[in-house]
């Protein structure tokens, strides 16, 4: 598609956090025009009543979310709860870019979606990770080198029609430890996560332990125990990125901010793994990355470094004495980890620059 034409996008539960935050950033997309918004509880109301930080689009009525209403669209971004997407994709037209914020075609395995969502798998689409790498074969051992030269994601995107945008932990933790795992300079037997979350990460659904009064000044950790719905996704990256076995502890918490992870991810350094080999494998594998950073040694990430940008910042450390690979990654969930992600990957599908829509300066304090 040629980028002096304006690409008409209808976005899919537009009431919500991600479906808002797709809409922030077309808003200020040079080459999309913003068509049909939708939602369900919400239907009948002013985009302004649920959004009102998006003021350009304040008088825009919303839809009920069916296919007639999201047809003539050249894009339809689909933000509805894990198990809408399915029925609602397959009505609308092979020639239709669909892109789903939600889970439902991430995997590639249908029993680990029967095993951590428990319905019937609705099929795999384009993974919309760009930077993934993927391995010339399990298990490959790439020199530092070659990894600034492996293949990515995003080279199957273009012509895509179908892509699935990843989880928001997922790609913290993924984009945090893929090079060490295709350099082979960590084991990935052996991966411990802990995740500091944003509340928006959980919806706006209203539950007692999102009320102010539960949140503020308190952290709470879920999914604990290997429960949590994103593991079977990071464990499907990790192996294409070259590792013939993952095995990962999860914990995400959630902690007193509106948006943003903070991923603290380790693994343990593999056999015969020099530890000056390792941050020179993160080095080729973000060299050029626009949107993917690591930053200079001594610094470390945070998440108001990302707040409201498409970026993700990472560093690494070998901490020697325990003979592991320390990774820390900050994205903000809303954008790099979802809805930026979205946008990305639909450039890259409709053969626009990459970086069309998307900034890598964030908001802070």
């Amino acid at each position: 598609m040629s980028s002096s034409q304006l690409i008409r996008v209808a976005v899919a539960g537009a009431s919500g956090y991600a479906g808002g935050e797709v809409l922030r950033l077309l808003a200020a997309h040079p080459f999309v025009e913003i068509g049909t918004l939708t939602a369900h509880a919400s239907a009948g109301s002013s985009l302004g009543e649920v959004q009102p930080h998006l003021r350009g689009l304040a008088h825009r009525i919303l839809e009920p979310t069916t296919p007639d209403t999201l047809a003539g669209h050249d894009v339809v971004v689909l933000g509805l709860p894990h198990g809408a997407s399915g029925q609602i994709a397959a009505q609308l037209p092979d020639d239709v870019l669909v892109i789903d914020l939600g889970a439902d075609h991430r995997l590639e395995s249908a029993s680990d979606w029967e095993q951590f969502y428990g319905s019937t798998h609705a099929g795999t689409w384009p993974y919309g990770m760009p930077e993934l790498i993927h391995a010339e074969a399990p298990g490959a051992d790439v020199t530092g080198a070659d990894l600034s030269r492996a293949a990515r994601q995003r080279d199957k995107l273009p012509g895509a029609r179908r892509i699935a945008v990843p989880g928001c932990n997922v790609t913290a933790v993924t984009l945090g430890l893929q090079p060490g795992v295709a350099a082979g300079v960590v084991e990935a037997t052996d991966i411990v996560a802990v995740l500091a979350n944003g509340y928006s990460g959980a919806g706006k659904a209203l539950k007692p332990h999102l009320l102010a009064s539960e949140a503020l000044g308190s952290a709470q950790p879920y999914g604990v125990g290997g429960t949590h719905r994103h593991i079977p996704e990071i464990q499907q990256n990790l192996r294409a990125a070259g590792a013939p076995e993952v095995g990962i502890s999860f914990t995400p918490t959630l902690v007193p901010m509106a948006r943003g992870i903070l991923a603290t991810a380790t693994a343990r350094l593999a056999q015969g793994a020099d530890p000056e080999q390792v941050r020179a494998a993160w080095e080729a594998a973000y060299a050029d990355e626009p949107f993917v950073h690591l930053l200079p040694e001594g610094q470390w990430p945070s998440t108001a470094m990302t707040l409201g940008a498409n970026t993700a910042l990472v560093q690494v450390a070998v901490d020697a004495a325990a003979r592991r690979v320390v990774t820390v990654t900050a994205i903000d969930n809303l954008v790099k980890g979802t809805a930026g992600a979205a946008v990305q990957s639909m450039n890259l599908a409709l053969g626009l620059r990459e970086t069309a829509g998307l900034i890598t300066e964030g908001v802070a304090p």
